[in-house]
């Protein structure tokens, strides 16, 4: 599938800037292979100046620059909600300090979620360069508690002319939320890390479920929003298109993992070396966490089994049923 850029022009880092109506857009300067340009924190409603009632989406992750970033754009707004899509350290760990700051509550659909079981350890050491580089995108903010619990058609905030509601979209993180902004013209999903138009989503057991991430899909691509606006890179100006070719991309590489195995590669590092051979071998680590998430499917769904019984793990061998 056809994925989208974000021009590198486009924007400065630290700055507010527009990217919808009553949506402006302040990036932190976190790039990575997960992040691609850094975290987009989004403040709705309110004007260019710093006034009126907000809400502020996905506070970011605990960097001096982008807090002092957000509290310039914020100005003297009222805010009246914090949401939260999820709890990776690129996206929550400010919620603590603009509640704080600012009075108002944290919103989401939980803390994090429970992520005991043993997934084993990855067979493979790292690749060049990959203990080298910051892993915060990948950490997990354990700290945080929303204040309001919100499932999928709350209300979340609501302003003379708009309305925002959760949609719970589990699979990245079990306790991944969207949140919907309609204003009578223009339907709004900012879609977190659930639809990112730069990428596919890394979806790492244990907390993170291919089942449930496909299930998250179908429903967003059964929705009539405008345009999507994921917490990295461009806005997605035909969602429901954009979804559902997601979908059948997963379901594409949950067929090429079936058929691995039955051609009878039963690890997840061989699996990987095949059908992510023409990807970077830096993103191999996380491509071998989507192959086990697409695996726990496939044995859910018993068409795959796991060598000795066991729950399937990185370091398991699979065999076709």
């Amino acid at each position: 599938m056809e994925f989208l850029t974000l021009d590198r022009e486009s924007f400065t880092y630290g700055a507010a800037q527009p990217v919808a109506p009553l949506v402006r857009r302040v990036i932190a300067e976190n790039p990575s292979k997960f992040t691609y340009f850094g975290t987009g924190t989004y403040i709705v409603g309110g004007d260019a100046n710093g006034h009126g009632d907000v809400v502020v989406i996905d506070p970011g992750p605990r960097l001096d620059a982008h807090r002092d970033a957000l509290a310039a754009a914020l100005g003297s707004s009222t805010v009246r909600a914090i949401l939260v899509t999820h709890c990776h350290a690129d996206h929550s760990p400010l919620a603590a300090w603009l509640a704080a700051e600012s009075g108002a509550p944290t919103v989401a659909f939980g803390p994090h979620g429970d992520d005991t079981w043993d997934i084993g350890d990855d067979p493979v050491v790292d690749e060049p360069d990959e203990a080298a580089e910051p892993v915060v995108e990948e950490s997990t903010d354990r700290d945080f508690v929303p204040d309001v619990v919100a499932a999928t058609g709350d209300v979340v905030a609501a302003a003379d002319g708009w309305v925002m509601t959760a949609l719970h979209t589990p699979g990245h993180t079990s306790n991944h939320t969207c949140f919907a902004l309609d204003d009578g013209m223009t339907r709004t999903l900012f879609t977190g890390d659930h639809v990112m138009g730069w990428s596919t989503t890394v979806v790492s057991p244990p907390d993170g479920d291919m089942a449930a991430y496909l299930e998250s899909l179908r429903v967003v691509a059964g929705r009539r929003d405008d345009v999507a606006i994921p917490t990295h890179g461009p806005p997605i100006p035909d969602p429901a298109a954009f979804v559902n070719d997601l979908v059948e991309h997963r379901l594409q590489r949950e067929a090429q993992v079936l058929d691995a195995v039955r051609r009878g590669l039963d690890t997840i590092p061989a699996m990987v070396e095949v059908l992510y051979a023409a990807v970077r071998k830096e993103l191999h680590k996380p491509a071998r966490r989507s192959v086990l998430a697409h695996l726990v499917k496939l044995v859910d769904d018993g068409t795959v089994a796991v060598d000795g019984g066991t729950p399937p793990r990185l370091d398991s061998h699979y065999r076709p049923v």
